[in-house]
């Protein structure tokens, strides 16, 4: 039954992160716990979001909400609008009066940090904004939601705790993106904004090409909720993991053990058999994650995603993209794209399987304290870390293989138009949108290249296109193949250009533009009617270029 009230919804609740895991010994009871400070031990701190002032609605996902069973009306409802706009005064049973922040880790690229935490300890770091204010099972799945933006926790660094509304329009509308492309991803439930309370925030002038941000903006303060199965991460792990290495406290372990535990229960459960030892438990979730990780970062390199800051602490441990920030979509074909100004090549387009390799040697390197001394599982451990290049390595042939409507892979076939591509300059997506209808001549393809062609580069796409058909032919239908392929190559993609107008305007009170994007985003599959054919697809102009806050910009959000 559909969901029309929010006592309904209420109804709903069910927390087993609270349920399951440890508070912070030290938390206020009350959950008014705004300050930074260290937080030595627990799972989690009760924290009470901040509310924005009068809150507006600027976007919800009809997609999502019909997943879970709510109706459309509950986005604009009082008690719904303020409890997802940071106000947890209403909250009724069973729900908590209190919402929750979390500590993890960071490791960069495989280097344990500590720089980042204020205290220089690693005991300060976590959810700075992120307030987690509802956990419940809709439609039989559990799923919980958080709110980004939602004031200052003891993790905040001193940070005001928000999101501008840019960076909060740029996640909701990317999470349904993703979600519409079949790429595992955390949701998005609603958007709310607020006129009365801004935010400044480093950003860039117009028509600015600075590399770095060169003014301060006011922004509108914007919340928007997140929902996945759950928020935690591979830095999770690694700070309980690191706190029972060092000895930190005496629960240290038996912390780390339970956050595993819950792990396995949230994400894997269905898949892990709780009649097992607790060891081959653990070593049983290193070999799922693997596949999911692996699956994850083919889907990324599918679609041209680039998360920008792959970092451990945005590494989602059941599977799926999380933290969007300073992310971005292939445009012009570059293995070596970035759009974050801060993450240098490990973190571009290409290198995404090599990061999320490191990401999982930490995520193997949590578990160890919970196998010491159990010489089978450790090896059995190391044996599923040490194979997680030859998985990530089939993830990818196969994702190449589904672009090119292949049965089966060929190496030098794509490496040789992996080089083609390079050379033209091309469109990643409207390129492969165009390659799925099977052309016979190069020049059915060169709508997608930003440069005019040669006869040589020409001359080498005809002998590439005729080996191509060639497997094709040989291997069925051209007409079913073709169908294949417009399944995994999408006709649209994220282009920032197209997404910088709409969070302008919505800061002027205009949301026309975001929910025309939702649109467009929903089914990114189908052919765009000729109205929209016009906007959504077609190269990037050449004024964008090298524009700071579209072709690259800051973590500044």
């Amino acid at each position: 039954m559909t969901t029309t009230t929010f006592a309904e919804f209420a109804q709903r609740a069910d927390y087993s992160l609270l349920d399951a895991l440890q508070p912070d010994p030290q938390a206020r009871g009350d959950g008014h716990d705004h300050q930074p400070r260290q937080v030595f031990s627990g799972h989690y701190v009760p924290v009470k979001p901040t509310a924005i002032p009068a809150p507006e609605v600027v976007a919800h996902s009809r997609t999502l909400f019909h997943d879970l069973g709510l109706s459309d009306e509950l986005a604009h409802d009082d008690q719904f609008r303020r409890l997802f706009s940071g106000d947890i005064s209403v909250a009724m049973q069973p729900m908590r009066p209190f919402g929750w922040a979390t500590g993890y880790a960071l490791s960069i690229y495989g280097t344990e940090y500590i720089q980042q935490c204020p205290f220089g300890t690693g005991n300060g770091y976590g959810d700075g904004r992120a307030i987690s204010v509802f956990e419940g099972v809709f439609k039989g799945k559990r799923w919980e939601m958080q709110l980004k933006g939602g004031g200052p926790t003891p993790y905040c660094r001193g940070a005001d705790g928000r999101a501008v509304l840019r960076s909060s329009v740029r996640e909701f509308l990317a999470q349904e993106f993703m979600h519409a492309l079949g790429v595992p991803t955390s949701r998005s439930l609603t958007l709310y904004m607020s006129r009365a309370e801004t935010v400044r925030r480093p950003w860039y002038s117009p028509n600015s090409r600075s590399f770095d941000p060169d003014i301060l903006v006011d922004n509108p303060a914007a919340i928007t909720t997140r929902v996945a199965p759950s928020f935690l991460r591979v830095g999770q792990l690694e700070l309980f993991a690191r706190r029972a290495r060092s000895g930190a406290h005496p629960d240290a372990r038996n912390e780390l053990r339970m956050i595993v535990a819950h792990l396995i229960e949230r994400n894997y459960r269905p898949e892990i058999d709780p009649a097992l030892e607790f060891s081959d438990q653990v070593v049983e979730l290193a070999r799922l994650f693997r596949g999911r990780l692996t699956s994850l970062v083919a889907h990324w390199m599918r679609v041209g995603y680039c998360q920008g800051n792959f970092n451990s602490d945005n590494c989602a441990a059941g599977g799926y993209t999380l933290d969007y920030g300073p992310f971005g979509f292939c445009e012009r074909f570059d293995p070596r794209f970035q759009p974050w100004t801060g993450g240098g090549e490990h973190f571009c387009f290409f290198n995404q399987p090599a990061a999320a390799e490191v990401n999982y040697g930490m995520f193997c390197k949590s578990l160890l304290p919970l196998l010491e001394g159990n010489t089978q599982a450790l090896a059995r451990l190391d044996a599923i870390r040490d194979g997680f290049a030859e998985a990530m390595g089939q993830a990818l042939e196969a994702m190449w293989a589904s672009k090119l409507g292949l049965i089966n892979t060929d190496a030098e076939l794509v490496n040789e138009l992996l080089q083609l591509m390079v050379s033209s300059k091309l469109d990643y997506t409207i390129f492969f949108r165009r390659l799925s209808d099977i052309p016979e001549h190069v020049s059915a393809l060169q709508e997608s290249f930003y440069l005019p062609s040669s006869e040589q580069l020409d001359g080498q796409w005809t002998q590439w296109l005729q080996r191509w058909r060639d497997r094709l032919t040989a291997g069925g239908d051209i007409n079913a193949t073709s169908a294949a392929m417009k399944r995994v190559n999408p006709a649209v993609t994220w282009r920032e250009w197209l997404i910088a107008p709409a969070y302008e305007k919505a800061a002027e009170g205009d949301f026309s533009l975001v929910r025309e994007l939702q649109e467009v985003f929903r089914h990114p599959y189908d052919e765009l009617p000729p109205e929209l054919e016009a906007t959504y697809d077609r190269l990037k102009p050449r004024e964008f270029f090298n524009a700071g806050g579209v072709s690259h910009y800051s973590c500044s959000s």
